[in-house]
């Protein structure tokens, strides 16, 4: 008795959503304002990752200087200050420590 009661009780839920379903894609279906949010949100996310492909390649550049200085030029540096720095700036901050290094400045 349980059984069929919760067997139709599922088939009802089931039926429910599935008419929600199927009338909210009746009313998105030929609606010009979806097409142009969804092209809008995926130009912008094209722009985001171009964007955050430029600083990530930065960043790779500015922590290989940063070893070349340390480990083949032999640069005395701080550790975490400066990889931070090289990290976040890439080659700028690379050039700015040695600036900095050559004045004698702390970093």
């Amino acid at each position: 008795m349980q059984g069929l009661f919760l067997q139709a009780l599922e088939g009802s839920a089931i039926e429910g959503a599935s008419q929600t379903a199927n009338d909210i894609t009746q009313q998105l279906a030929g609606n010009w304002q979806i097409l142009v949010i969804g092209f809008i949100l995926i130009i912008a996310a094209v722009l985001i990752l171009i964007h955050l492909k430029k600083i990530i390649v930065n960043s790779a550049l500015g922590l290989i200087a940063w070893a070349v200085m340390v480990f083949v030029l032999k640069i005395e540096l701080q550790l975490i200050p400066t990889i931070v720095i090289s990290a976040i700036f890439g080659l700028a901050g690379v050039g700015a420590i040695l600036i900095l290094k050559f004045f004698n400045m702390p970093i």
